[in-house]
């Protein structure tokens, strides 16, 4: 029994945890050496780290027809800002937005059915198709109690991965490639999705936060938008603007291009021949990182963050004083990035941003939310000019999509909790449409090359070194 620490006295406890930590800070400094690699090393073999070229811009590492994300043009060498534009399977997003505002119905559906099959559905395929979609909607027999309930997590995105990798078991032949299971498995779990999310967060309300968790039957009816806010509020009560509102939200996420790392995750696994599962749930876990979705909960930290410290928020002068310490590393998670400004494509404007600013404003009008509204809007219109006279670069910024998302999840009354894993729900359509390209036209497994910077050394004995 002597081998168990709490069979020790307290000093020899004492003496224990101190010789653990001296051991571990020494393989700590270990492997930070030993994985440090000289920067000036890039420069001289012409490594592009992160896969992006001097000027910030992607490296060219496949094709698609299924989305462009356009914001900048590169006229005789130079790369000139441009408004943004997002475009899915040929359409601009402010017309499929736009339409399916002007005609007063819920748009996420119709994008869900684009990005797979390549074109817009008439008014008979699109019903066919949600009604598609809410069939599948339902969990496996037991897969609640066993998959979720059962192994709560405090993370909703790891919950959602695991939950995916687990359908595998439940699919019995989910090793099958062929275009119409591919495309059925993809139905079931963008359909099973959002389900899982709201599960998912009522264990963890009622295990890590002592609440009460609220399980409401499916709506047959509902479309995706309004499943979500029926499903999360004990009164299931919602009003049709709240649920166009996110339905917006839905399809603004839904696809970026296949170079942003989750779109790109999945493309990798999926080119190494792997099941859909695997590919669909190493996308969240890409997607749940701060520089990626988990970006938009960073906004939100960084937002009450600058409440609690600014007196004035109409002040400017003030807030400009607090986001100097921010970008100094000096507040908030010293990182030294504004969150929610700047994108790797998008120059001017974000398209995502422009649309969610507008639908963001009139809904705050006159709310207790107005004034949280303006001052994230005074910290998009200080952030370029003090970015440039803190880091001195004279880069051209706008605000993105995560600016916003977070003030609107809120004013949707939907927990912090779910800002990111809202994200992937929307996203895993694309990433589904860019998995079902790279099965077809890909061919090849995805290897870049890594240049090897460490030289030969002989090998020492043991009792030498």
């Amino acid at each position: 029994m002597r081998g168990n620490p709490y069979f020790y006295s307290t000093n020899e406890r004492e003496m224990i945890i101190m010789i653990n930590d001296t051991a571990r800070n020494q393989l700590c400094e270990q492997f930070v050496r030993n994985n440090t690699i000289d920067s000036s090393l890039y420069d001289k073999y012409v490594v592009k780290r992160g896969l992006r070229n001097a000027d910030g811009t992607g490296v060219i590492a496949g094709l698609t027809n299924i989305c462009n994300v356009h914001g900048y043009v590169v006229n005789e060498g130079e790369k000139s800002p441009i408004p943004g534009q997002l475009i899915f399977r040929g359409y601009n997003i402010n017309d499929l937005v736009s339409n399916a505002s002007n005609e007063n119905r819920f748009g996420y559906e119709e994008i869900v059915y684009l990005l797979l099959m390549g074109e817009l559905p008439n008014s008979k395929e699109l019903e066919a198709f949600k009604s598609m979609m809410s069939e599948n909607r339902a969990l496996p027999n037991d897969f609640f109690e066993d998959m979720i309930l059962k192994a709560p997590s405090r993370d909703i995105m790891n919950k959602m991965a695991r939950s995916i990798l687990a359908l595998y078991s439940y699919d019995e032949n989910p090793e099958k490639r062929s275009p119409e299971y591919e495309m059925a498995t993809a139905i079931s779990i963008i359909s099973k999705l959002p389900n899982i999310m709201v599960s998912a967060y009522q264990v963890k309300k009622r295990i890590f936060h002592g609440e009460s968790m609220i399980m409401h039957p499916l709506v047959p009816e509902h479309s995706t938008a309004e499943m979500i806010l029926s499903a999360l509020r004990p009164d299931r009560k919602f009003t049709d603007d709240e649920a166009k509102l996110l339905d917006t939200m839905l399809m603004l996420h839904a696809e970026h291009g296949g170079g942003n790392n989750s779109t790109f995750t999945c493309r990798v696994l999926t080119s190494s021949g792997t099941d859909p599962y695997s590919s669909y749930a190493a996308a969240i876990g890409s997607l749940k990182g701060p520089r990626h979705g988990g970006a938009n909960a960073k906004v939100i930290g960084m937002h009450d963050c600058i409440k609690e410290n600014v007196s004035n928020w109409d002040d400017e002068g003030e807030v400009a004083d607090f986001m100097r310490k921010i970008l100094r590393k000096e507040a908030y998670d010293k990182s030294g990035l504004i969150y929610g400004m700047g994108h790797a494509v998008y120059t001017l404007s974000d398209p995502r941003a422009v649309i969610l600013k507008d639908k963001a404003k009139k809904l705050a009008v006159n709310t207790k939310f107005e004034a949280e509204f303006k001052l994230l809007e005074t910290v998009e219109r200080l952030t370029p000019e003090l970015f440039d006279e803190v880091k001195g670069n004279g880069k051209v910024m706008c605000a993105n999509v995560d600016m916003y998302s977070g003030l609107v999840y809120r004013m949707l009354g939907i927990p912090d909790d779910l800002f990111t894993p809202l994200f992937a729900v929307s996203r895993m359509a694309g990433w589904c449409a860019h998995r079902f390209e790279e099965l077809v036209t890909g061919k090849r497994i995805i290897r870049p090359a890594y240049k090897a910077v460490r030289k030969e050394r002989p090998y020492v004995a043991i009792n030498e070194r």
